[in-house]
């Protein structure tokens, strides 16, 4: 086994000058990143760096994927090196991590894929992604909601059944509010976007601020049709309360490009899982495809008024 393999970042159409756009951009472990081609091919070209092979063995990638460092570190080089690239030429980002035994074999699956790539690239180009979450406190609009006046005449118990009913209302409100900045976030798609991706909802640390996550989706949009898409979406959750809608890029389309490259060759597939902690591949920074989840302001499930907790959580059954 040699001692380095083949990090590649992304797969472009050539332009003048695009090696110089990586002047001075470090790659994965600080490493300088140059562009190869297959021989006689000068219109596709694929952004490479050396790794170490034994931080990319499959073993090794199982360990580093519970490493929010090294994934932090790995994602931000990848980023930086295809937001390069972006700014000069059309790109297709390959998933994080995906790496080959050495530059002929990345030659070789550029020569396998070529048709597919340069139909991705057409279809990608002068195309940028937004990211929209959308995020819903249920207790926003619960503290907003006056306490009911204890009646009189009320057992305990009864009173308990009577103020955790409120609450469940109020929750219920909470993620109607959601769903309609949702549909109006997707009304925006509509009239602006070529295409939508639809991402899990984020949980836990990757949800990255407060609140319920409900949606998780990526638009892709016309440069020409750019802020006008990002002005219309920030206005979605106007008159909401309890309701926040989070936008970011424009960033390269990770989450459209599907190219071949994605589903070769044995022993050498990137891992399956979210770098996380990343930006704004954050989002996914690497073309993966989103799970089939329900998006968004989905009501919580009908809970009995029994004590027990809501599973506030979840924000699509």
């Amino acid at each position: 086994m040699t001692d380095t393999v083949t990090y590649a970042y992304a797969v472009a159409r050539n332009a003048e000058g695009l090696s110089g756009a990586l002047t001075g951009v470090e790659g994965v472990v600080g490493a300088p990143v140059r562009l190869t081609r297959t021989p006689g091919d000068d219109e596709l070209v694929a952004a490479v760096s050396p790794v170490p092979a034994r931080d990319f063995s499959e073993e090794a990638l199982k360990r580093h994927l519970e490493d929010l460092a090294w994934l932090e570190a790995v994602a931000r080089a990848h980023h930086a090196v295809v937001e390069a690239l972006a700014a000069r030429t059309s790109v297709l980002p390959l998933r994080l991590a995906t790496v080959y035994l050495d530059d002929v074999r990345v030659a070789e699956v550029l020569d396998a894929g070529r048709t597919a790539f340069l139909e991705q690239l057409s279809r990608l180009a002068a195309h940028v992604e937004w990211g929209v979450k959308v995020y819903v406190d249920p207790s926003a609009d619960a503290a907003a909601t006056p306490e009911p006046e204890p009646a009189g005449g009320l057992s305990p118990g009864r009173a308990y059944l009577r103020g955790r009913s409120a609450q469940r209302r109020s929750r219920d409100e909470s993620f109607r509010a959601a769903r309609q900045a949702a549909e109006r976030v997707e009304e925006v798609g509509r009239r602006h976007a070529a295409d939508r991706t639809r991402h899990r909802a984020q949980q836990g640390e990757l949800a990255g601020g407060p609140g319920v996550n409900v949606v998780n989706d990526a638009y892709l949009v016309a440069r020409d049709r750019a802020e006008r898409f990002r002005a219309e979406v920030a206005r979605a959750a106007e008159g909401l309360p309890g309701v926040r809608v989070e936008i970011t890029g424009p960033w390269a389309p990770y989450s459209f490009a599907a190219p071949p490259a994605a589903e070769e060759p044995p022993g050498e597939e990137p891992p399956d899982e979210e770098p996380s902690g990343e930006e704004p591949p954050d989002e996914e920074p690497s073309g993966e495809e989103s799970p089939d989840e329900e998006p968004s302001g989905e009501e919580p499930p009908d809970e009995e008024p029994s004590g027990e907790e809501p599973p506030g959580e979840e924000a699509a059954p």
